[in-house]
């Protein structure tokens, strides 16, 4: 069982590098494709909407098909894609490629996150599920840095093409590692489409469902929405190197990080009312300091609090995302995985407006304020008594 968990946590680190190695190298691509990099900022757009619109139906084939056949087969064409995009000749073959590796990259962290309440007991769940989170956030970290390095040593192109050798590397782990593994993983003995509807309307009727979603997208957006222009931002300020965007992005995933170890401290400290006030606030913060356009070392340390701010609020979420539905939890997942990368796809989309029509100070201090309204309204309905609370991860 642990070297299933093991490898479902690499398979979620790999998913995380497609997600955020695009960033880094956005001018680049634009570049040599002759076309403007709020075009070229459509990449992220294209994996996000993608992974999150497919969401609903990944939950249900995983359910018929199994979760760790859909899984493996996620990660053949999320490999095959990632070589895509390294030979693409022009925009639109690239841009369906990252659509391709974003419907599947959706079969891999939630049904990841499936897999392991049906092997680790209640108790012992918590745990797993944060060494999960945890590699999806040195991906996270890894998938910035990284692809500014080989942006600057090799091309933009070799970024798709590494992506595209991990992926081959995540697939045989995951081709040997699931021989075996036990049923009620493997398959449904029936599927039986009413008890799926019964389960979506179950967590809809939660009033709380559309305080999470509606939060973890719009907090998605305001956030993830600024990282593919970044580079751009950095450019503007004299600061070319594409290796030098991925650290300034990589400080988020730190951030993520340093949040994980540090929570349990946190709840006993300050509460989780707080903890979304706090979140909220911190990432208000964090774009206030981007449209201040400060050096390179500074956004570093920005975006290392943004990492921590948003983790604060999310992790938060997600306790409540899991008690929406207890026979549906799986479900529940998938649809704050929806919502969060619905966000990250719609994001980039308005900030491209708003940084054209109204400018990149106007924009980004909308930002802030939905940030900070965000927490409030997180901190005013998500509330339990204090016995009640668990650890997010």
């Amino acid at each position: 069982m642990s070297n299933v968990l093991n490898v479902m946590a690499f398979a979620c680190l790999v998913t995380s590098l497609f997600t955020r190695s695009v960033d880094p190298i956005i001018p680049r691509i634009a570049s040599s494709l002759a076309i403007d990099t709020s075009t070229a900022a459509l990449l992220s757009t294209a994996f996000a909407i993608p992974y999150a619109l497919v969401q609903p139906i990944l939950g249900a084939a995983a359910d018929i098909f199994g979760k760790t056949r859909l899984m493996t087969w996620s990660l053949v064409i999320l490999t095959l894609a990632g070589f895509a995009c390294a030979i693409s000749t022009n925009f639109p073959m690239l841009l369906a490629s990252r659509v391709v590796a974003g419907i599947a990259s959706g079969g891999v962290f939630p049904v990841a996150v499936a897999i392991t309440g049906d092997l680790v007991s209640v108790d012992r769940r918590q745990l797993a599920i944060g060494r999960l989170l945890a590699a999806a956030m040195i991906g996270n970290l890894l998938g910035a840095s990284a692809a500014g390095l080989i942006g600057d040593l090799i091309s933009w192109r070799g970024v798709f093409f590494a992506c595209g050798l991990i992926g081959s590397v995540a697939l045989l782990a995951a081709l040997y590692s699931f021989r075996g593994t036990k049923s009620a993983i493997v398959g449904m003995a029936r599927f039986d489409l009413s008890a799926i509807a019964l389960n979506y309307r179950e967590i809809f009727s939660n009033p709380l469902a559309k305080i999470c979603f509606g939060s973890i997208f719009l907090a998605g957006s305001s956030i993830f929405g600024v990282f593919p222009y970044m580079a751009t931002l950095l450019h503007t300020q004299g600061e070319v190197r594409s290796s030098i965007a991925g650290v300034v992005l990589a400080g988020f995933g730190i951030g993520a990080l340093l949040y994980t170890f540090m929570i349990p401290i946190l709840l006993e400290r300050i509460g989780e009312r707080r903890l979304m006030i706090g979140g909220g606030a911190v990432m208000a913060l964090g774009l206030i300091v981007v449209a201040l356009r400060l050096p390179w070392p500074a956004e570093f340390v920005n975006f290392l609090m943004l990492g921590f701010g948003f983790f604060m609020l999310n992790g938060c979420i997600l306790v409540y995302v899991s008690e929406l539905a207890p026979k549906a939890r799986a479900s529940a997942v998938s649809l704050h995985s929806a919502s969060f990368f619905l966000g990250q796809g719609v994001g980039p989309v308005l900030y491209g407006a708003g940084f054209l029509y109204i400018g990149i100070v106007p924009s980004l201090a909308f930002g802030a304020a939905a940030l900070i309204g965000i927490g409030f309204v997180c901190a005013g309905f998500l509330r339990r008594k204090p016995q009640e609370i668990t650890l997010p991860c």
